[in-house]
C-alpha cells in the first residue's frame, strides 16, 4: 500500500513533522499534494542553472546559491559573533586585566582549529566526490539514451526505433521520480514530472500506461525497472523480425544494460548517504570550536588602557572569517549530499531530460541530403 495512503494512527501522528510531510523510517518525505508542480520545478530549473554559469562581478552582491545566505540563518555564528562582542565590550568598559586572561593564555585553541579543519576538508572532499561521482551517473544514462536512438535509426524501421526510444526515455524519467522512496526523497514526481513529459512527448500510450500503474512509480524504481525489460523486448522483437543481426541486438542490449548500471548507480549512493554519526561529529565540533575561538580572541585583544578599537574591529573580521570557514564547509559538503533534490545547487535534472528528448527528437526525424552514391565526391586512390 503506498505510504501517502497510509490510515494515520496515533504512532503516526507522534512521527508527523506538519501537516505537509511525514516520516518513513526516519526520513521525512512530503505528502503527495504538498510536492512541487512543475511549474515550480521549471523556476528552480532556471535560478540553477543561471547560478550555475554565473561569473560576472562584482559577485559580493549576489545573495542567492551563495554562502552567505546560509551563514546568515545559522545560529552559532550569531552567537559566536555576539560572545566575542560581549567580552570585547566588558574589556572596554573595566581598567584591570582578570586573572582569568592568564590562565587563557596557557590554552592551546590553535590545535583544535587544526583537528577540525582537517575533518571539514575532509567531508568537503568526500561530498564532493560523491557529488561528481553521481553528476557521472546521470550524463551516463543521457549518454546510453543517444547511443540507442542513433542505432535505431539507422538500423530499425522508424515504427519499431521510435517505440524503443519512446520506452527508454520514459524509463530515463521514471528513473527519476522513483528516488522518493529513498533516501531524503525527490521533487519530481510521477504527476508533474513524469506526466508532464508523457503527455507533451507521447512517450507511452493508455494502454502501456495501465501496464505499469500496478507499480507506485513515486516511491520505486520498480516501474523503471519494467521499462527496461520493455526496452529488451522491443530490441528481442526486432531481431526475431530480421531487422538486425546478433551482433548489432547486442550492442543495443549492452547500452541499454549500461543504462541499468548508471541508474542503479544513483539508486545506491542515494540510498546510503554519509554516516549521520560522522555529520553529528562535526557539527557537535563545530558548536564547541567557534565559541571557544572567539573566547580565546576576544581575551587576547587587550584590557582596559590596552583596548584598541581598530584592533577590536580586527579581530571581530578574524572571528566573523573563522564562522565562514566552518560552518561555511560544513554547510557546502551537507548541500552536495543529496545532488537531486531541490536546492539550487543541486544537479540539473531536467536539463538532462529534455535536452535527451530534443536530442532524440533530432535524431529519429532526421534525413539525408545525400540518396544515392553518385551524388558522393569521388575517391582519390594514393598511388
Amino acid at each position: 500500500m503506498p505510504t501517502d495512503q497510509l490510515t494515520p494512527t496515533p504512532r503516526m501522528n507522534l512521527l508527523a513533522i506538519g501537516r505537509d510531510s511525514f516520516r518513513i523510517n526516519g526520513v521525512i518525505k512530503k505528502r503527495k499534494e504538498t510536492r512541487l508542480t512543475f511549474e515550480e520545478l521549471q523556476s528552480i530549473e532556471k535560478h540553477r542553472r543561471d547560478i550555475l554559469l554565473r561569473d560576472e562581478l562584482p559577485f559580493w552582491l549576489f545573495w542567492t546559491g551563495t554562502c552567505f545566505k546560509e551563514i546568515s540563518k545559522d545560529l552559532l555564528v550569531w552567537l559566536t559573533l555576539a560572545i566575542y562582542s560581549g567580552i570585547r565590550i566588558y574589556a572596554n568598559s573595566v581598567d584591570y586585566t582578570p586573572d582569568s586572561v592568564y590562565l587563557l593564555e596557557k590554552t592551546n585553541i590553535g590545535a583544535l582549529g587544526g583537528f577540525i579543519s582537517f575533518f571539514l576538508v575532509l567531508f568537503v572532499n568526500q561530498t564532493n566526490d560523491r557529488f561528481l561521482e553521481m553528476y557521472g551517473f546521470s550524463k551516463a544514462c543521457s549518454g546510453r539514451i543517444q547511443d540507442v536512438a542513433g542505432l535505431a535509426r539507422t538500423q530499425l524501421p522508424p515504427e519499431v526505433g521510435d517505440k524503443l526510444v519512446r520506452h527508454f526515455n520514459a524509463a530515463h524519467i521514471a528513473g527519476y521520480v522513483g528516488l522518493n522512496g529513498i533516501g531524503q526523497g525527490s521533487p519530481y514526481s510521477k504527476t508533474y514530472f513524469f506526466d508532464v513529459y508523457n503527455k507533451q512527448y507521447n512517450l507511452l500510450t493508455q494502454e502501456e500506461m495501465k501496464m505499469i500503474e500496478h507499480h507506485d512509480m513515486d516511491q520505486s524504481s520498480l516501474c523503471m525497472e519494467e521499462l527496461c525489460t520493455w526496452c529488451h523486448d522491443d530490441v528481442a522483437e526486432a531481431h526475431k523480425a530480421g531487422h538486425i543481426d546478433s551482433y548489432q541486438a547486442q550492442f543495443m542490449y549492452d547500452r541499454i544494460l549500461a543504462f541499468c548500471d548508471a541508474m542503479d548507480g544513483i539508486y545506491d549512493y542515494t540510498d546510503q548517504p554519509p554516516h549521520f554519526f560522522y555529520i553529528h561529529f562535526l557539527v557537535l565540533l563545530s558548536a564547541l570550536y567557534l565559541p571557544l575561538f572567539a573566547i580565546d580572541t576576544a581575551y587576547s585583544a587587550g584590557w582596559g588602557n590596552g583596548c584598541y578599537l581598530g584592533l577590536d574591529v580586527l579581530n571581530g573580521l578574524i572571528v566573523f572569517l573563522q564562522c565562514i570557514f566552518v560552518v561555511g564547509l560544513r554547510s557546502l559538503g551537507t548541500k552536495m549530499i543529496d545532488p537531486y533534490g531541490d536546492d539550487l545547487e543541486d544537479l540539473s535534472v531536467i536539463l538532462y531530460v529534455e535536452s535527451r528528448l530534443e536530442i532524440c527528437i533530432t535524431i529519429m526525424n532526421s534525413k539525408r541530403a545525400l540518396t544515392n552514391m553518385q551524388m558522393l565526391p569521388p575517391v582519390y586512390k594514393v598511388r
